[in-house]
C-alpha cells in the first residue's frame, strides 16, 4: 500500500504526465497503463534526462514520472534536481524504480522528488501516488516509508556525492591509486575522503567501509 495521503478529487482536470524511462518497452507498458486512467493524461515520454529537461519546458506537465537509472548522459537524480530547480513553474517528480536503498531514496528526495515509488506497486497505487504528486503531496511505496522512518529514528551516516562515488569504488576492489585515476583526483584527496568515510561509519578499515556501508545500504 501506497503511503498518499487524501483522495483524488473527480472534478479536476487530468493530470498532465511526461515519462521518463531509458526502457521503450517499459515506457509503452507504462503508456499504455495511464492510458486506461480517465484522469491522468500522457504528454510526452523521454529515454534520457536531457531529452526529458528539453519535453519539460517545452510541455510543462503537472508531473514527471522519473526513473532514476537512465544509461548514458544524466541519471534520474540530477534530472530530478534541474527540473525542480529551473526558474517559473515547475513539474512535481514522482520517482518511479527498482532501486530502493537508502542511498537511493535519499538522493532523490534531496534532489526535490515530491513521491518515491517502486515498480512493483499495483496499478491503483500508481495512479494515487500520481494523483497526489500533481497536488504537491508526498506518496512513498510502503518500504521505502518504512525506511524513511527506520532513519528518523535512527539515522544514518550521511555521506557526500564524492565520499558515495569512492566507496562505491572502493566496494569494487580498487585501491587508491585507482580510484583517483577512475575519479580524475589526487590521490591525496582519496585519501582525504577515505579518512572522512572511516569517521562517519566508525571503522577504520577499507573492508570494515564497506561491509558497513552494504549493511546500512548506503550504496546505490
Amino acid at each position: 500500500m501506497t503511503a498518499a495521503l487524501g483522495a483524488p478529487d473527480a472534478s479536476r482536470p487530468p493530470v498532465r504526465i511526461l515519462l521518463c524511462d531509458d526502457h521503450a518497452v517499459v515506457r509503452a507498458g507504462l503508456l499504455a497503463l495511464l492510458d486506461s486512467a480517465p484522469d491522468i493524461e500522457v504528454v510526452g515520454e523521454a529515454g534520457t534526462g536531457e531529452e526529458a529537461l528539453a519535453l519539460s519546458a517545452k510541455l510543462a506537465p503537472d508531473v514527471v514520472l522519473m526513473d532514476l537509472q537512465l544509461g548514458d548522459g544524466i541519471d534520474g537524480v540530477e534530472t530530478t534536481r534541474r527540473l525542480t530547480a529551473a526558474p517559473g513553474a515547475t513539474p512535481h517528480v514522482l520517482v518511479l524504480t527498482t532501486y530502493d536503498t537508502d542511498a537511493d531514496i535519499t538522493r532523490a528526495i534531496e534532489a526535490g522528488a515530491t513521491g518515491y515509488l517502486l515498480k512493483a506497486e499495483r496499478p491503483e497505487e500508481l495512479f494515487a501516488a500520481i494523483q497526489a504528486a500533481a497536488q504537491g503531496r508526498t506518496a512513498l511505496s510502503a518500504p521505502v516509508a518504512s525506511r524513511v522512518m527506520a532513519n528518523l529514528r535512527s539515522p544514518r551516516p550521511t555521506l557526500t556525492d564524492r565520499e558515495r562515488d569512492i566507496l562505491t569504488q572502493l566496494a569494487q576492489g580498487l585501491g587508491n591509486r585507482e580510484i583517483a585515476k577512475a575519479l580524475f583526483i589526487s590521490e591525496a584527496t582519496v585519501k582525504t575522503h577515505l579518512g572522512r568515510i572511516y569517521d562517519k561509519l566508525a571503522v577504520d578499515t577499507r573492508a570494515g567501509a564497506v561491509s558497513v556501508a552494504k549493511e546500512q545500504r548506503l550504496l546505490p
